[in-house]
């Protein structure tokens, strides 16, 4: 119980795993469907591990890079971000910001589930949507 590397690790693996699984927590609920919080639940985690390790890059790129690998492989899909996006609890906020994979995400969600024939609707209303409407 004294050595010094043992408490450093449990006290690495605590702060790493505490956001993680607040993720698994509310994919796992009941409550409520979590397609819609997915992809900021994980940015969140992120962002909140790498506060809990100094907010120095070096302490968690190793653990950003191991998270990464696992969402791009197994986890991230379009519907995520496309969910994110019509999020109006996400989408309404201030601090909203639509990045390249979002719009790809969105995008290809439209391009599978929408026909030709409504794509320039479907845009019209995700105007509307945008401005409150």
């Amino acid at each position: 119980m004294k050595d010094d590397s043992f408490w450093r690790s449990t006290n690495y693996a605590l702060k790493t795993s505490g956001p993680l699984v607040k993720v698994l927590r509310m994919v796992d609920g009941e409550r409520a469907p979590a397609m819609g919080f997915i992809y900021e639940a994980m940015n969140k985690a992120k962002e909140d591990i790498a506060k809990e390790l100094g907010g120095q890059e070096s302490a968690y790129k190793e653990i950003w890079d191991i998270i990464d690998e696992k969402w791009d492989r197994q986890l991230h899909q379009h519907l995520h971000a496309a969910a994110y996006y019509l999020n109006p609890q996400f989408h309404y906020d201030k601090d909203f910001h639509v990045d390249k994979e979002v719009k790809t995400g969105l995008y290809a969600c439209m391009d599978r589930l929408i026909s030709e024939e409504d794509y320039l609707k479907v845009n019209d209303q995700l105007e509307d949507f945008h401005l409150k409407k």
